[in-house]
């Protein structure tokens, strides 16, 4: 099922070029509808799981100055931190080698699983960005992803090869990242957060017209539902990067 890897081109066209096109327009309308749910309910998720750990982590005095609970400090300052940092990215690769392997059911747990671990693991916007910065900058990259997704819907160009230059430049954003983990450089992670919107942006485009090519009519329920599910996933993490780089930029600090 090659139509699952990210760096596999797409095929631009199926499911859409055969006759019955009124049947298949409609079909590809459920399926794609299909993945944005899944990807809201992802996200909502997410935003749920990560005010409730910030809420849990920290408390505050009468005088109003706050103050790490037991689970903030073992969260945020012990080596768990480590752990839920990189957890999400244990299920990512998880998903993506077993998924021909599991069913649609299994495949959404897994997702809305990782969607709860991804909230955890972000918790710590809410200590750092005010709640107000936080609501503005989510709306601003809904819209802009809204945009950019349509765009990867309708245009007629082939998006595959400027794709694969993307592809490259998130490994390199990945490895930058992660030695930045280490050297905590603000001014590395400003350019990093510059260059995650590029690419995000661009790939937002390019996975909304990747998932697209992906549906085929005859597709049974199983193999449906999952790359439905797979394609949320795709969408999610571009969302979900694309809005962090922004808060990085854009948001305003907490005292």
């Amino acid at each position: 099922m090659s139509d699952f890897d990210r760096g596999a081109t797409p095929r631009y066209g199926a499911g859409v070029a055969r006759p019955g096109y009124a049947q298949i327009d409609q079909g590809l309308r459920a399926y794609m509808l299909g993945v944005y749910n899944h990807m809201v309910l992802g996200l909502a998720l997410t935003g749920l799981a990560a005010l409730g750990t910030s809420m849990v982590a920290v408390t505050h005095d009468e005088a109003g100055f706050r103050h790490f609970t037991a689970f903030g400090q073992a969260l945020y300052f012990s080596p768990l931190k480590w752990v839920v940092m990189l957890a999400p990215l244990a299920f990512i690769f998880f998903f993506t080698i077993r998924l021909d392997r599991m069913s649609a059911a299994s495949a959404r747990g897994i997702f809305l699983a990782f969607s709860a671990v991804m909230g955890v693991s972000m918790s710590w916007i809410f200590l750092v960005f005010t709640g107000a910065s936080v609501a503005q900058v989510f709306f601003i990259t809904a819209a802009a992803f809204g945009g950019l997704s349509l765009y990867g819907y309708t245009t007629k160009r082939d998006l595959s090869a400027f794709g694969s230059f993307l592809v490259m430049g998130l490994w390199g954003l990945v490895i930058a990242s992660l030695v930045n983990i280490f050297l905590q450089s603000s001014g590395l992670q400003w350019a990093l957060s510059i260059i995650a919107v590029a690419v995000f942006s661009g790939l937002t485009a390019w996975d909304t017209q990747g998932i697209k090519e992906m549906y085929i009519e005859s597709d049974g329920y199983e193999v449906a539902a999952k790359k439905s599910i797979f394609g949320a996933l795709r969408l999610y993490l571009d969302f979900i990067n694309l809005f962090q780089s922004l808060l990085y930029l854009m948001g305003n600090r907490n005292n």
